[in-house]
């Protein structure tokens, strides 16, 4: 299971003990957000884009959407998510709990300036039941991300 990557994972780093597991399903945003009693926007979604011969993971703020003008520009290729199976397969999670945590070999991950607005956020942890609340230092540690980017639109 996915969740046991991740927590297998955040083990070394301390953070596994962190990792909340919900009754209720956290898959999309709107979800998250009210198992969380948060805010939707500071769930730091993860999404999965097809990136030459590898997968690219975009974490952006959950009220923030892709700009595929700004996205051409930063990675000289027209934006193209991946499907759910080939999500599954490529990155190692299923849609709906998508993370940058214990993610398949061949992926790049990157981080959108929309998280910058917020103390902390919560990605999910490999499941559709599942977040950790992180700080952004913390985010981009243990995600590995390679560099901060501004891909997205209709954030404020």
């Amino acid at each position: 299971m996915a969740i046991e990557k991740v927590k297998d994972y955040l083990r070394p780093f301390g953070f596994e003990s962190r990792i909340q597991e919900f009754d209720v399903s956290s898959a999309t945003v709107e979800m998250a957000a009210l198992a969380l009693n948060i805010e939707g926007k500071r769930i730091a979604k993860t999404l999965a884009f097809r990136y030459f011969d590898q997968t690219l993971l975009i974490v952006t703020a959950g009220d923030a959407k892709i700009d595929n003008s700004k996205f051409k520009s930063q990675f000289n290729l027209k934006a193209r998510m991946l499907d759910a199976q080939e999500t599954e397969d490529k990155v190692g999670h299923a849609v709906g709990g998508v993370c940058p945590f214990a993610i398949n070999e061949n992926c790049v991950v990157v981080l959108d300036i929309s998280l910058k607005r917020f103390e902390t956020v919560y990605p999910a942890c490999g499941s559709s039941r599942s977040a950790i609340e992180l700080n952004l230092e913390d985010l981009e540690k243990l995600s590995q991300s390679t560099q901060w980017v501004d891909v997205c639109k209709e954030w404020v």
